[in-house]
């Protein structure tokens, strides 16, 4: 059945950035609904996040269009351009290779929970855009711009 039951798939807590920069995120909670239902072209997340998380630090990526609708609460969607508050049945949309960092704060009282949607191009590469760190789709680790790795307990 191609139903999916919410509440059976795993929550992901957190991001798996090098610290510090994991910090701002480490709250979120993230199902891969996508994953869930055998999904494999694009991805779909159901994320909720707490007043004063962010959903991410600030980013683009090369390869990859990404969309945002809002299902509860409000966001703060912070980008080049500045600033713009996103409430409940708000959507965002993030075209490939624009170069425009952006991310998500929670600066309310109440949790907010979006859907997020992605393509999965193997060859995308995230920038981040206020810090030295992307990551390539490839293999997933986070790296410094240079592709020094980090070095931390968490790193692969």
């Amino acid at each position: 059945m191609p139903k999916i039951e919410i509440d059976a798939v795993p929550k992901f807590k957190g991001v798996g950035y090098p610290p510090p920069f994991d910090v701002p995120c480490s709250d979120r909670i993230r199902q891969r609904l996508g994953d869930a239902g055998g999904i494999s072209d694009f991805g779909v997340n159901l994320t909720r996040l707490p007043p004063g998380n962010w959903s991410s630090q600030r980013h683009w990526h090369s390869h990859e269009d990404e969309f945002v609708f809002v299902l509860e609460g409000e966001v703060t969607l912070i980008e080049d351009d500045g600033e713009t508050v996103l409430r409940a049945g708000d959507c965002a949309a993030f075209p490939k290779n624009t170069g425009n960092g952006h991310h998500m704060i929670n600066r309310s009282e109440t949790t907010a929970v979006y859907i997020e949607v992605g393509s999965r191009c193997p060859e995308d590469l995230t920038m981040c855009s206020d810090i030295d760190m992307k990551s390539a789709n490839c293999d997933g680790r986070f790296v410094h711009k240079d592709g020094m790795p980090y070095a931390w307990p968490g790193s692969r």
